[in-house]
């Protein structure tokens, strides 16, 4: 998408072959937009480019603790593993590349020794500014987010390269680069930058937000389940996560993209262009759900080898060790008087923004509305609240709200709730209620998540023998300042806080 130093670039291509490096910090599982970094590795090699792979698993650690110390060296491992199966899935020739740890030479005395001379010469605005759309951020972020885009500029000088190829979202930490480095007395190198590909949820694709992105090792059923809730209004092009994953991963592998449809229906059609796909899609020749299907069996081509090699007891082994899921308690040992409890954690919660597409009174209960709520799958949910004496129906229309979409579903005066509207409500008398806002400019269907607890995968259905909800709601409160919390950490979507209006101190349910 963008080229920093094109003419350095073009000196250099004249006396010989460039020397690039491509780095991953080792934190949540790789997903499919990997493939558009991997497939432009593939375009470096066959220009005959020496290509070096980072793994960078101490900016992991760095990166508000996005990978516990004790997890580093199984999620590094997890990282090499995923990431060779992918290039070997795309034809990638791995003898030709070379693969290095960032704890391989960032911890030596030379390195340590520059990024103490770095820090005295970098002012706090500048590391937190080329951080900012790379490094989580956090209401009150640890120092060692600002360490992180030093220790990258680094990273260039100890690799040796003559270029450094990223995300376009890693801009600012290349310009940060390329200001400081000289500095020290190192050379500027050039930068290259691949576009973001949108989430399946039409925001960026990322590993915290588990319906925006298809994880390489998802079954085909996952693949099926998150493409038909993916956002893919008819005609619509902008943020559509479907196209740009064709258009940005598909179209790139194979120069050509086949819609599969029925036969009634004009049958399969091959594009060689992708801008007569969207120019097709636009006009509403092609159908959201040919899309996604003709998607799902591309993308299953590109992942079933990555399957196949993570189907081995080794491997299996290593991604439940490097990934432990949160929300499973340890079976308790046979013969045992007490198993150990049951691990209580907020990303169990499913919990989404949603808009409020029609309020109706219900029709046998004075108290009780009917809400259809869109929560950004095929169908609008059916809520039922009773908010009839605290929020006029006027005030819900069109709103967006929070809603918990992981409870099971249960009958309300006749009616069937699928999901309850998160409301702050007041410790005092009168009783007032407020349902919870999400930031502005949020969309149907993001996902709401408690401060750290991001990467948790959320319960199918939440059991109501377990009471999690009950245990978790005990702790969510309003603080001063009327951001929803959990034990004092805030309610989040990757837009910003989620609050109420007025009712400071108060509860949540």
């Amino acid at each position: 998408q963008e080229v920093l130093g094109e003419d350095k670039l073009v000196a250099i291509l004249k006396e010989r072959e460039l020397k690039i490096y491509w780095g991953t910090a080792t934190t949540g599982k790789p997903h499919v937009a990997y493939f558009v970094p991997m497939s432009k590795i593939a375009d470096f090699l066959k220009a005959g480019c020496e290509v070096t792979i980072l793994f960078a698993d101490l900016h992991a650690y760095l990166d508000n603790m996005k990978a516990p110390w004790e997890l580093l060296e199984l999620r590094t491992r997890y990282y090499e593993n995923v990431i060779k199966a992918m290039l070997e899935s795309i034809g990638v020739p791995l003898e030709k590349l070379k693969f290095v740890r960032g704890t391989d030479y960032q911890l030596s005395k030379e390195y340590t020794l520059d990024v103490y001379r770095l820090s005295s010469v970098v002012t706090q605005h500048d590391a937190k500014k080329a951080g900012a759309e790379v490094v989580k951020q956090v209401e009150h972020p640890l120092l060692s987010g600002l360490l992180y885009p030093g220790l990258q500029a680094l990273d260039e000088e100890y690799l040796k390269v003559d270029a450094q190829f990223g995300g376009v979202d890693q801009r600012k930490i290349f310009t940060f680069a390329e200001k400081y480095l000289p500095s020290l007395g190192y050379a500027k190198r050039i930068h290259l930058m691949n576009p973001m590909v949108p989430g399946l949820t039409g925001s960026k694709m990322s590993s915290s937000e588990e319906d925006s992105k298809i994880d390489l090792l998802d079954r085909k059923e996952d693949v099926k389940k998150k493409l038909k809730k993916a956002f893919c209004e008819p005609g619509n092009v902008e943020n559509n996560g479907v196209l740009s994953f064709i258009k940005h991963v598909l179209f790139p592998l194979k120069s050509e993209f086949v819609v599969l449809r029925e036969e009634k229906w004009g049958g399969n059609k091959t594009y060689t262009a992708y801008e007569a796909l969207e120019k097709d899609f636009a006009e509403q020749v092609v159908h959201p759900g040919d899309l996604k299907n003709s998607v799902e069996v591309a993308l299953n081509k590109l992942l079933d080898p990555i399957r196949e090699k993570f189907n081995s007891p080794e491997l299996k082994k290593l991604t439940n060790a490097a990934y432990p899921n949160p929300s499973k308690a340890k079976p308790a040992e046979k013969g045992t008087k007490n198993s150990e409890p049951e691990n209580v954690v907020p990303s169990r919660l499913d919990i989404r923004v949603g808009k409020v597409i029609s309020v109706e009174k219900h029709p046998d209960a004075d108290s009780l509305y009917v809400e259809k709520i869109d929560v950004g799958e095929p169908e609008p949910r059916t809520v039922v609240s009773g908010l009839v004496q605290f929020v006029p129906k006027e005030q819900l229309q069109d709103r967006l709200v929070v809603l918990l979409c992981n409870l099971k579903p249960q009958k309300m005066r006749g009616v069937e709730s699928q999901g309850m509207v998160l409301c702050a409500s007041s410790v005092g008398e009168p009783r007032q209620v407020e349902p919870l806002d999400p930031p502005a400019g949020c969309c149907a269907g993001e996902r709401v998540y408690v401060e750290g607890y991001e990467g948790g995968e959320p319960d199918d259905e939440l059991k109501p023998k377990k009471k999690v909800f009950e245990k978790l709601q005990a702790d969510f409160h309003v603080s001063e300042d009327c951001v929803a919390q959990w034990k004092e950490r805030n309610f989040l979507t990757k837009l910003g806080r989620v609050s109420c209006k007025s009712l400071k101190g108060g509860s949540i349910s």
